[in-house]
């Protein structure tokens, strides 16, 4: 394990036991309709800070609760890429479906990535080229090829409307696959998608923090990533759809073009 990994693996255990330590003790306040933030965001992006800058002071660091003004960090060779609580309307509900997601860029592309399940001692992380991992052990994706036979997620943005494509999406995939789920954590799902728990999923409306991480994973584990509408992943549009096989991605793909 490369000391990136190890730093990676170890601020976002921290994140998380700051997270356990937080719940039910908290405040809310809304950055929008149905987009909420608590102390505990803060205090675990605190914590991942300390942890990486600390052990490597020059590099840059993105993270979900980062003033604005720091896009300044892009301009690192090296920069971190935080989201300390995906999955904040579900810990803030008590649902035990949330995670810490931690990545580290390299000239653009995403080297380290781990998602963290606290709840459950979950630690999902990659290292590219090396493979992806569960707690240490080997990860692959499903063998499903058919829709009618995957489990598919999705992620839709806060404040959803009734005419939103994404609805149509949804319909249109839920008639077509085996089941549907809406989980509530961006990285989690690709987590999922990574250990062959979902065989799919779909968001059209994500930040890279949410992503960054759980991208690689996919990617070590075998998986297939790319946009909505097919094109190449670009991680400056992160809309994301991640599938277990390539005749799986153009299911759909077909599916969500609505």
């Amino acid at each position: 394990m490369s000391d990136y990994l190890t730093t990676c693996e170890r601020a976002a255990r921290a994140a998380g036991a700051v997270l356990l330590d937080w719940q039910g003790k908290f405040r809310i306040r809304e950055k929008g309709r149905a987009d909420l933030v608590t102390e505990a965001d803060v205090e675990s992006q605190k914590k991942i800070q300390e942890i990486v800058l600390g052990d490597f002071p020059d590099h840059g660091f993105l993270g979900e609760e980062e003033d604005p003004a720091n896009a300044a960090s892009a301009q690192y060779d090296y920069r971190w890429i935080a989201d300390p609580l995906d999955g904040t309307t579900n810990y803030v509900h008590g649902l035990a479906n949330y995670s810490v997601s931690l990545a580290l860029q390299h000239k653009g592309e995403v080297i380290v990535g781990v998602v963290y399940d606290p709840v459950h001692d979950q630690c999902f992380a990659a290292e590219r080229g090396k493979g992806a991992t569960l707690n240490g052990a080997k990860l692959s994706v499903s063998d499903i090829t058919d829709l009618e036979g995957a489990l598919v997620a999705a992620s839709f943005a806060a404040g959803i409307q009734r005419d939103s494509p994404e609805i149509h999406q949804f319909v249109e995939v839920l008639v077509r696959c085996q089941a549907m789920r809406r989980l509530g954590s961006a990285a989690l799902n690709l987590a999922y998608v990574a250990a062959g728990i979902l065989d799919a999923y779909w968001a059209s409306s994500v930040k890279i923090w949410d992503v960054a991480a759980g991208v690689l994973i996919v990617e070590e584990a075998g998986g297939v990533i790319r946009g909505v509408g097919g094109e190449r992943f670009d991680w400056n549009r992160p809309k994301v759809v991640a599938t277990s096989t390539l005749a799986l991605h153009d299911q759909l793909q077909a599916a969500i073009k609505v």
